[in-house]
């Protein structure tokens, strides 16, 4: 799996490579079978709840699917500005600030 890969790309590949059917993920799961096929086919986002499940199934990180969730999320957001560079590096700034000024 490379960095760039979405969630809905990460969920096939590991379904896939266990040799499970679509229909026996969206069972265990608790989803609708064409739910599942939109999402690996990033046609429809993913309920971030559904994250530990997966990440029990396929024994996946939990941190590497909230990170390919969340950066999903972002590039969705800002894919179509012109200064999504410059975004993203003031938001890590607020967020160093963030983690800095919260009490330990």
């Amino acid at each position: 799996m490379q960095k760039t890969d979405t969630i809905g790309n990460i969920i096939r590949h590991h379904r896939e490579e266990s040799k499970m059917p679509l229909r026996k993920l969206a069972y265990k799961l608790d989803i609708d079978q064409s739910t599942l096929s939109k999402i690996e086919r990033d046609e429809r986002k993913i309920n971030p709840e559904l994250l530990d499940k997966i990440s029990d199934i396929f024994n996946i990180k939990i941190e590497d699917l909230q990170v390919a969730y969340h950066s999903d999320t972002v590039a969705y957001q800002i894919s179509d500005l012109e200064s999504f560079s410059k975004i993203l590096k003031v938001a890590e700034k607020k967020v160093e600030y963030i983690r800095q000024s919260k009490p330990s």
